[in-house]
């Protein structure tokens, strides 16, 4: 290959996020403009840039509130974009709720509601049912980041303590009609898992979230625990008619960030393989899969001969026993490090859309045939990193951290291996 690893790699990552952007994938999605008022609300990642892109594309009049993470704003002169915190809920998320909420209320048939809705938009709506408090909402979130659960099963605990997730936004807009456009960041790309579902019928039970919390041993505060027990967190369900009047669409996945990266490969003559758009598990463990997948290539050519690219997406997790940062794309990627044990002709990128993995403000990170060389030569052991949960600080020390400061999107995680052959 003529083409530095790292710089096709990058470009790739790139390509996957640029074809998440609202300013791409909203305006082709805007409905015809109703008889009445159109209220624009959202939550997520990209909902600022998703505002953004509703005003100017949008013929009419408008008014609407969204809210986003912090640092994710885009300056809107109709719709009100405000910042909360991310992935543990704050106030300023909770006042954010329910002003959203407030504005919904009133509604006519003839009205329509434009719900922005973009991965993180769990926590920047964290409206509590009556009785539980933000601080409780704080500890169960805290509590199902660290338990190994997945992002389905997180979302099925937080719509069953929500007065706004689980189809509720939706029932209050109505008799409005109500259209959601999404920016899927979880694995299946299932509408109720993303945001946890505000606007969108939920056939989970309380039941369900309880079993969750005995599945992962997570401690929850008692009236939390009362509130799943007693099912008075109920969620508004598929079949409800108040939800008669509501349509979802899927306007950026990550299947789509995939063939987007594909074709960068391609056109430099890489053979691209995408396995998989929803591959979940522990962090550590589907990165030991993905090296014995890598081995064969390099040294078999099979199922697809060098120069290629492994390509995939989806939501590990990391179960945190160790003192660390966490950070899934990092401990996949030191992971991957570890098993590959410096194989000749193997680069790696993994880095989450958003440009946050985990807490940190920083994406992911670059893997290269050296990379354990140069962290053996720098004093450090990889396998006592990766069992201390501390990818961040790893990649960090070898320079080969991947920074993109906000991205105003998120499709989830992306991952790519790449053979050379050479």
């Amino acid at each position: 290959m003529t083409i530095a690893p790292r710089d096709l790699l990058r470009r790739m990552f790139d390509a996957a996020v640029a074809a998440a952007q609202p300013a791409r994938c909203v305006p082709v999605n805007l409905p015809p403009p109703p008889k009445g008022r159109l209220v624009v609300i959202g939550a997520g990642k990209a909902s600022g840039a998703m505002a953004k892109a509703v005003e100017d594309h949008w013929p009419g009049a408008l008014s609407g509130r969204v809210v986003t993470r912090y640092g994710y704003r885009v300056p809107c002169e109709r719709i009100e974009v405000v910042e909360a915190a991310h992935p543990v809920p704050d106030a300023a998320g909770l006042e954010a709720a329910r002003r959203i909420q407030a504005l919904v209320q009133g509604l006519t048939a003839d009205d329509l509601v434009l719900c922005l809705i973009s991965g993180g938009g769990s926590s920047l709506l964290p409206l509590p049912l009556d009785g539980i408090s933000l601080e409780d909402k704080q500890a169960v979130n805290r509590a199902l980041l660290k338990s190994g659960a997945t992002i389905s099963e997180m979302n099925c605990v937080r719509r069953h303590l929500s007065a706004i997730k689980g189809g509720r936004l939706a029932a209050a807009c109505h008799p409005a009609r109500v259209l959601t456009l999404l920016i899927s960041d979880v694995p299946g790309d299932n509408p109720m898992d993303i945001a946890s579902g505000p606007t969108v019928g939920d056939p989970t039970t309380c039941e369900d979230a309880l079993a969750i919390i005995r599945r992962y041993g997570i401690e929850v505060p008692a009236v939390v625990r009362a509130v799943l027990e007693s099912g008075r967190g109920e969620s508004v369900k598929p079949d409800d008619p108040r939800l008669a009047g509501c349509e979802t669409r899927l306007i950026a996945t990550p299947q789509m960030a995939l063939e987007a990266a594909a074709a960068v490969a391609a056109a430099e003559g890489v053979t691209p393989y995408i396995l998989g758009d929803a591959i979940e598990g522990e962090a550590r463990e589907v990165g030991k899969v993905m090296a014995g997948l890598t081995l064969q290539v390099a040294r078999r050519g099979q199922p697809v001969a060098a120069p290629c690219v492994l390509l995939s997406g989806g939501e590990t997790t990391v179960t945190v026993r160790g003192q660390g940062r966490g950070g899934r794309n990092v401990e996949f990627l030191l992971s991957l490090a570890v098993a590959l044990n410096g194989e000749p002709g193997v680069h790696a990128v993994a880095g989450d859309t958003d440009g946050v993995d985990g807490l940190e403000e920083i994406a992911g990170a670059f893997l290269a045939p050296d990379t354990l060389e140069r962290a053996w030569t720098a004093g450090m052991r990889p396998k006592d990193r990766l069992a201390d949960n501390d990818g961040h600080g790893f990649f960090e020390a070898l320079g080969d951290s991947l920074v993109t400061g906000p991205t105003l999107t998120n499709v989830n995680d992306f991952r790519a291996i790449l053979v050379t052959g050479s």
